[in-house]
């Protein structure tokens, strides 16, 4: 049963961090590349970074570039999203989701996590 559990949402104040960790199970991250979504109030879902399965490479909307890091660790099958610098219009529910290959598009994700949130503010 393929399932994934995003953590590591909260509070935090203008310029900030936090890391949110995506803990999968049923698959190896050999096999689906993970994607990083956020959906604020009233806004489509966005795609924010994303880890290729087969070589790592990863990818970045331009909003987070410098900002945020994208990581894995295949022995703990957990993918990691360090954000710093943190911004009052970074806050959105925060999803992973996997997929064969990356895309921004998020139909192209066959397995979601429930969301975690992320909320920048003093």
């Amino acid at each position: 049963q393929v399932q994934l559990v995003e953590s590591g949402g909260g509070l935090v104040q203008p310029g900030g961090s936090l890391r949110l960790s995506c803990a999968a199970s049923g698959f190896s991250l050999n096999y689906y590349s993970i994607g990083w979504f956020r959906q604020a109030p009233g806004k489509e879902r966005e795609g924010v970074s994303c880890i290729s399965r087969s070589d790592g490479n990863t990818y970045y909307t331009e909003s987070v570039k410098g900002r945020f890091t994208i990581s894995r660790d295949n022995v703990k099958i957990t993918v990691y999203l360090q954000m710093k610098s943190l911004r009052p219009e970074d806050t959105a529910v925060y999803y992973c989701a996997a997929s064969t290959w990356c895309s921004w598009n998020p139909k192209q994700y066959d397995y979601w996590g429930q969301g975690t949130q992320v909320t920048v503010s003093s």
